[in-house]
């Protein structure tokens, strides 16, 4: 079910995937209305003599016509999309490049102008006369005019999208919409079960319990995009063994680096070892279907570009880090899946490299926070950020994470405030945190 995941999502990422599907419906369209149009004694009467073509020669001349002008104009957007694609790319990053890509809207006016071009052609192609026989697909032309109605209708709403589409505000909520269903599918996971009621195993004391340790090693370099955790835990039940996972979706794996040592009792065989392997989909790229920080680092590289000495947007990255405020939050009330994953029959099965509030927090705020060093006013919101997910902590150990990155912040602002008022307001901030730990 994994690889199914998998490829559908590699699918919906492309940029080809949508307008062939259009290009074969234009395709069928096309041949069924010129059967409809061969089953239908052509004589208009009525307003229909004003609305369907009067000869051959015209109906040419109309589908001549919307053929040229439909492919013109897909030339256009796409040269618009290449151009969109090029901005996204050096001013907001090129992870980015991605997100315009999955744009169904762009996917669908591309394919709706080449799909009107290959209708007309065809309905050109059938158009027939003779001395004894005369062919006018009426029907068929009517539906092409409809379609370039259409096709103007929908070259508005594409300019008007695409012009909103890279305004950094717009940017930076679609990334944060992302990664909010993105850690609300992930948190918890669902691979066998956990069980927080059990103590938590040493690995050291578990390798001794088992005869046999192996090690399983990647046969090619890329990303981890995914790993099949259903998959993983029914071999690990069928050879009543252990699977400790040294890596989770997001590392980058290198050709020969062990991916997962097996804990067993007998010998792990090398069909086994290839089916545990094939478990672990590894491409050129990271993708966001398992990786739950894939987001976050879409948005820190937002955030970091706009602190950039070129291009310097301080609102912007404050901005990100707003939205980087709401999921630490979330992410404060969620449980975090144990590494320690568990069969039906309560046998420990998986140990798999799971993320952390810890590493979550990192990941959001640290890059951030090195690149905002000489920025008061992004230094000044990381601080009330720490103060806000202070405010929904729930535990020690969050708290105690939380006052360690403002530690770090208010260290980096004493470093390099040159205004003392600045470096007051930090101050004073700084101790509304520590009042704040110090109550709850």
């Amino acid at each position: 079910m994994q690889k199914v995941k998998y490829f559908w999502e590699k699918l919906n990422s492309s940029f080809w995937f949508v307008p062939i599907l259009m290009l074969s419906f234009a395709i069928a369209s096309a041949v069924g209305f010129i059967y409809f149009d061969s089953q239908t004694h052509y004589n208009p009467e009525g307003i229909l003599r004003y609305l369907l073509p009067a000869s051959i020669d015209s109906a040419r001349s109309i589908l001549t016509i919307i053929a040229g002008a439909m492919i013109g104009v897909a030339g256009t957007v796409f040269s618009i999309t290449l151009v969109v694609l090029t901005l996204a790319s050096s001013q907001l990053g090129s992870r980015l490049v991605r997100n315009f890509m999955y744009d169904k809207l762009n996917q669908i006016v591309l394919g709706s102008y080449v799909s009107s071009f290959v209708y007309c052609l065809i309905v050109l192609s059938s158009l027939k006369e003779n001395e004894s026989f005369q062919f006018i697909p009426a029907i068929s032309v009517i539906a092409a005019l409809g379609s370039a109605i259409a096709g103007i209708i929908l070259l508005v709403i594409f300019i008007h999208h695409v012009s909103f589409s890279i305004q950094a505000d717009k940017v930076i909520y679609d990334i944060s919409e992302a990664m909010s269903k993105s850690l609300r599918r992930l948190f918890p996971d669902n691979i066998g079960h956990g069980d927080e009621e059990k103590p938590t195993p040493e690995i050291d004391t578990l390798k001794k319990k088992f005869s046999f340790k192996q090690e399983i090693q990647s046969l090619k370099s890329g990303y981890l995009q995914s790993v099949d955790g259903e998959g993983l835990m029914n071999i690990a039940t069928e050879n009543n063994c252990v699977l400790i996972l040294h890596h989770r979706p997001g590392d980058f794996l290198v050709k020969d680096m062990i991916i997962c040592e097996v804990l067993g009792n007998e010998e792990f065989g090398d069909e086994n070892k290839k089916e545990v392997f094939n478990d672990f989909i590894i491409g050129k790229v990271r993708t966001p279907l398992q990786d739950a920080e894939f987001s976050i680092h879409q948005m820190v590289e937002v955030a970091c570009r706009a602190l950039s000495p070129g291009i310097n947007d301080p609102y912007t990255a404050i901005a990100c880090i707003d939205n980087l405020t709401s999921v630490m939050c979330y992410l404060t009330q969620v449980k975090f899946p144990s590494s320690y994953r568990y069969d039906s029959e309560d046998n420990l099965r998986l140990i798999a490299d799971n993320h952390t509030f810890p590493g979550m927090l990192n990941a959001s705020f640290s890059q951030i926070r090195q690149y905002a060093e000489k920025s008061p006013s992004v230094m000044i919101r990381l601080l009330e950020a720490m103060i806000t997910i202070n405010s929904f902590a729930r535990t020690n150990n969050q708290k105690q994470q939380i006052f360690q990155h403002a530690e770090m912040v208010m260290k980096a602002a004493e470093r390099t405030f040159l205004e003392n008022r600045d470096l007051e307001d930090m101050k004073e901030r700084f101790k509304i945190l520590i009042q704040n730990q110090q109550t709850r």
